[in-house]
């Protein structure tokens, strides 16, 4: 066999389709995977709607998160073996995009789903944890352009587990994907009091994941916070980013401290001070400023997943295979999706 069933993003700002195309090979240090779960996010409908930098060519197959089967070993691989279920996170690239059923991607940068988690789980994973990780524990290179983070030690690295004991810190938007993640990773780091914003169904569900205290998100955030710590905060997370929880956080964040946005700053300039930093996460681990920490996790990610220091986020399974997905999107796109990730079989 190939060819393969591809979503095709037909031509910038354009329409969907299903269409045939040739199953890409491996490279050295590359494995071929048979997708059987993709999951949906915002930066999907996005790059249908508006211009990205990183679609160089139409049609394009666009889709981060992959889960499947490895089918073919690039030359070099070693700790792979055809028949291996992994998650990985995909890339902008036909190759590489996770809206087909056959994708390519870095050995390194792949992990095998532990016995624990379901194939749809390990799907919701990639792009949120990547976010999550990068905007806690990456920091700017030398003369990169993009990605940025607070530059924490990770939990999984010599020393990081509990380092943060006493720190308090805030998330605002713990039930939404990436929230879910930070949440978990926060209480991993040791931060305490871990706090974070969430609608009220939500509660129980930020509790489990490890947040001490919840302000529910029609609440004043300043108010709330009044009545539960006195320590400065210096990391605030916001997983929501928009224009209005942008400038609440940069508000609750104490001086010295660091304000992490998964969307570009839409904070009032005359707000801003030099002593309150800002940093815009460039959520993927593919980008090679951010490879080795993507490396580190990847490595530590099974054993991670395998004994519950990360869950994966709510599934919602999309009908119709690939040609499901653009409904996924408008859904998505509509704000009509809540507390999970909707994910689709392209092998359906």
């Amino acid at each position: 066999m190939s060819t393969q069933k591809s979503l095709l993003l037909l031509e910038e700002n354009g329409s969907f389709a299903v269409r045939d195309t040739e199953i890409p090979k491996p490279g050295p240090g590359e494995l071929l995977i048979e997708n059987h779960a993709t999951a949906l996010n915002p930066v999907d409908w996005k790059i249908q709607a508006y211009w990205f930098f990183f679609i160089q060519s139409y049609p394009a197959v666009i889709g981060t998160d992959g889960a499947g089967i490895v089918k073919e070993l690039g030359e070099g691989v070693t700790g792979f073996a055809v028949g291996d279920k992994v998650l990985y996170q995909g890339y902008f690239s036909n190759r590489e995009a996770t809206f087909q059923q056959y994708s390519i991607n870095p050995a390194e940068i792949t992990a095998k789903i532990p016995k624990n988690i379901t194939v749809d789980q390990a799907a919701t994973i990639p792009l949120v944890l990547a976010t999550a990780v990068l905007g806690l524990y990456g920091s700017k290179a030398s003369g990169s352009a993009r990605g940025d983070g607070a530059g924490l030690t990770p939990p999984w690295e010599e020393g990081g587990r509990g380092k943060y004991a006493g720190q308090p810190i805030l998330v605002i938007g713990g039930s939404s994907a990436v929230g879910q993640q930070v949440l978990q990773l926060a209480r991993l780091s040791g931060f305490s009091p871990i706090i974070t914003t969430a609608s009220k169904h939500n509660d129980a569900l930020v509790k489990s994941l490890g947040a001490t205290h919840v302000i529910d998100r029609t609440t004043p955030l300043l108010q709330g916070l009044q009545s539960i710590t006195s320590i400065p905060i210096k990391i605030v997370y916001d997983a929501i980013s928009e224009a209005e929880t942008q400038n609440t956080a940069y508000d609750a964040l104490a001086s010295g401290g660091k304000l992490i946005l998964v969307l570009a700053s839409e904070i009032d300039e005359t707000k801003l001070t030099s002593d309150k930093q800002l940093a815009n996460v460039y959520g993927t681990v593919h980008y090679m400023d951010q490879r080795t920490l993507g490396v580190s996790l990847y490595k530590n990610l099974s054993r991670l997943l395998e004994t519950g220091d990360i869950k994966p986020n709510n599934v919602e399974v999309l009908p119709n295979g690939l040609a499901g997905i653009p409904d996924g999107l408008e859904k998505l796109k509509a704000g009509k999706v809540s507390a999970a990730k909707l994910v689709a079989h392209p092998q359906e």
